[in-house]
């Protein structure tokens, strides 16, 4: 704690910001920023599962159908959990989930960065998770907070070959989002590496399959679950489908930004190119500099989910958040940098980034 408390600190620095600049345009806008955090969109569904189970369903015209059987269910739990045992609603609860997730969050990113390239790194690297675009998602009741502590923690319990805590960590992060296989992904790939150096690994650490054999459970467990309650083997999918989710390759996302390029103005079609060339720079920047192979596996896994999915777009970039390591380049960077012109950079970011933040809120569509 004491290591990663500046990290910590600059984090809660650059999430009160963000609070506080989104609670001076809601009072602007006439409205309330706390039910801006706590219940619309996601929110809403979370809570509506923490206070009454599963089994609310929605159709809309066109034929969708919205089952909350496409929640998973870790943010509920907790939600529901911690309402029954505090004075707290469950849209409070879920905040307090979220925000004390977010602090376990970002000790987490700390500690990979601070694994794999030292202290300095591991703070800018939080930082600058701390003072991406969406950020403010991090102090909503959703569950990319919650998402993201469980897979970097699984991920440093990897590296540092706590194989147990990488499989309980991994299980928990599949009971939570959908792109928890990801963290399934990292745990495998560390293992299949430790495999292939020597045949004997599992005989020298006991604990390894048994790690790798219990990250898939949580994942497992639920999509199974819902495939029992809705009487089909596809019974996931299903309810991803009637959302208008699932994955295609990126033929919508392709359709979707072809159709910004083609038509005036054309500034979103060239920005969205930019946006995508810039994270597969990003992620080519890590293999590159030689970023541990669980590390790549769970980047790779969640970028692939990301955008070869179909659904609503303005959701990608909160989807993406949990891709922490593609930071990493950017945090050594940062780190040849004097403190004071970092410190100047990250600022002037924090700034753009809680506007924005409070600006992408009180619009009309969910994160």
């Amino acid at each position: 704690m004491r290591r990663a408390a500046p990290a910590l600190l600059a984090f809660a620095a650059v999430r009160l910001l963000g609070v506080v600049v989104l609670a001076i345009w809601a009072q602007t806008a006439g409205k309330s920023a706390h039910k801006l955090l706590s219940g619309r969109w996601d929110s809403l569904w979370y809570q509506r599962i923490a206070e009454h189970g599963y089994g609310y369903t929605l159709h809309l015209s066109g034929g969708r159908v919205h089952s909350d059987l496409a929640f998973f269910p870790l943010l509920p739990w907790l939600e529901h959990s911690l309402a029954a045992l505090t004075p707290l609603s469950t849209a409070d609860a879920g905040l307090a989930v979220s925000w004390l997730a977010s602090l376990a969050a970002a000790w987490g990113v700390f500690a990979v960065g601070d694994r794999l390239y030292g202290r300095r790194t591991g703070i800018l690297l939080v930082v600058l998770w701390a003072v991406l675009p969406v950020g403010i998602v991090q102090s909503m009741a959703y569950t990319e907070s919650l998402f993201t502590a469980l897979a970097a923690w699984s991920l440093y319990a990897v590296l540092t070959g706590r194989w147990l805590w990488a499989g309980t960590l991994a299980s928990l992060a599949g009971l939570t989002r959908p792109v928890g296989a990801a963290v399934v992904a990292a745990v495998w790939a560390a293992a299949a590496l430790a495999l292939h150096r020597d045949r004997a690994a599992w005989r020298s650490d006991r604990w390894m399959l048994p790690g790798a054999l219990l990250a898939p459970a949580g994942w497992l467990g639920y999509v199974a679950w819902v495939g029992v309650r809705t009487g089909s083997v596809t019974g996931y999918p299903d309810v991803q489908g009637g959302w208008g989710n699932g994955f295609d390759g990126g033929a919508a996302f392709a359709r979707f930004v072809g159709g910004r390029l083609t038509a005036p103005p054309f500034v979103g079609g060239v920005g969205l190119l930019v946006a995508v060339a810039l994270l597969l720079w990003l992620w080519l920047r890590g293999v590159r500099q030689g970023q541990p192979l669980p590390l790549l596996a769970y980047t790779t896994a969640v970028l692939a989910l990301a955008l070869t999915g179909a659904g609503y777009f303005g959701s990608k970039p909160r989807l993406l958040m949990p891709a922490f390591p593609l930071l990493l380049p950017v945090a050594l960077a940062l780190a040849r940098l004097r403190p004071r012109r970092a410190v100047l950079v990250l600022g002037a970011v924090a700034l753009v980034s809680a506007g924005y933040g409070a600006l992408w809120l009180n619009g009309s569509g969910p994160p």
